[in-house]
């Protein structure tokens, strides 16, 4: 029996924070009273002076916390290695950034830390001692176009697994299971003067059961391909069209043990109210099946892909993603 439970993403709300539609309380409260258990919050974004925050700002992060009793579930943390222009980051460098995230986490009372794709495997080791007095677990996310192929990605598992340690994990983003091209994406690039060959070609890849990441390590970059780039914009979509993968639930297989988080990825919630380019009701049968105990995060990204003009729904989307999962989990779970 799985016990998972739903929470969302603040990245899904970035336009209305960003444009001050919303305050971050008023996001707070706007999920609380839509029934949305959790929260994972991008600090970078939303709390002032992270990774160090003043004492003010952590009161008025209590103080939000208390009245809402929201649950923050995760924290979403990047390591800029590139944050110089000759040279990368040092370990020691990383690691000291990395000891400052879970300082902060731990006060915003958050025992979980996404770690963004391609970070250094070699932080880990040296990193344990600040994971165990905290209590604070950090998941490299595996991400569409970065999976498990990716030899970082690979180093990363390895290491995790050689240091065995209930404080490192995995957090998985669904982009990795898309069934179709997400129908926004195309339409948005459309809209800026893209055509609309290049999107059937790699339609008609799903359809036979791949996707351009597996249709690329197999052939290239074929003329036939190639052929199908008429303008800046196609050539864009060309260089990010394997970032939608197709891979099969069983690919989590070995690696359930160590997983701790998933981004329920949303490009377009549709009238039918399923999402457009992936089947979530068969992941979670997976996950159910697998006993998985925690949380499922509603991303939704398809705000990245609003033609000029059209409104913005961000609001509308994650409640009708969030009443789907939670449909889904009603049927599965009783």
């Amino acid at each position: 029996m799985s016990r998972i439970k739903t929470c969302v993403s603040l990245y899904s709300l970035q336009d209305e924070y960003l444009n001050k539609r919303m305050s971050l309380k008023d996001i707070l409260w706007f999920l609380k009273n839509n029934g949305v258990e959790g929260i994972e919050i991008l600090p970078d974004q939303m709390i002032h002076g992270a990774p160090n925050p003043s004492e003010e700002t952590f009161a008025a992060w209590d103080e939000m916390i208390k009245e809402t009793g929201m649950t923050p579930v995760i924290a979403d943390v990047f390591l800029n290695t590139n944050l110089y222009n000759n040279r990368t980051l040092t370990r020691r460098e990383c690691v000291d950034l990395l000891v400052q995230e879970v300082k902060m986490a731990d006060r915003l009372g958050i025992k979980l830390l996404r770690l963004v794709s391609m970070t250094p495997y070699d932080v880990l080791e040296p990193l344990l001692p600040t994971l165990e007095k905290y209590q604070v677990t950090v998941a490299l996310e595996i991400h569409a176009g970065m999976a498990f192929d990716i030899p970082q990605t690979q180093a990363f598992i390895e290491e995790m697994k050689r240091l065995n340690s209930p404080y490192i994990g995995l957090v998985i983003d669904t982009g990795i299971f898309c069934r179709r091209l997400p129908r926004v994406v195309a339409n948005y690039n459309m809209s800026i003067g893209g055509t609309s060959e290049i999107y059937d070609f790699v339609n008609a890849r799903f359809d036979e059961g791949i996707d351009m990441k597996q249709y690329f390590a197999a052939n290239g970059w074929t003329d036939e391909f190639k052929a199908l780039i008429k303008n800046g914009v196609d050539e864009f979509f060309a260089h990010t069209s394997d970032g939608y993968e197709n891979l099969p639930y069983t690919v989590l297989d070995e690696y359930m043990p160590y997983i701790k988080h998933f981004h329920f990825k949303l490009f377009e919630m549709t009238e039918e109210g399923v999402e457009y380019s992936m089947d979530y009701k068969g992941l979670l049968e997976y996950l159910h099946e697998k006993h998985y105990d925690g949380y499922v995060s509603t991303e939704y990204e398809g705000n990245r892909f609003v033609p000029a003009g059209e409104p913005m729904m961000e609001k509308e989307q994650v409640l009708a993603h969030q009443a789907y999962i939670r449909k889904c989990l009603k049927e599965i779970q009783g």
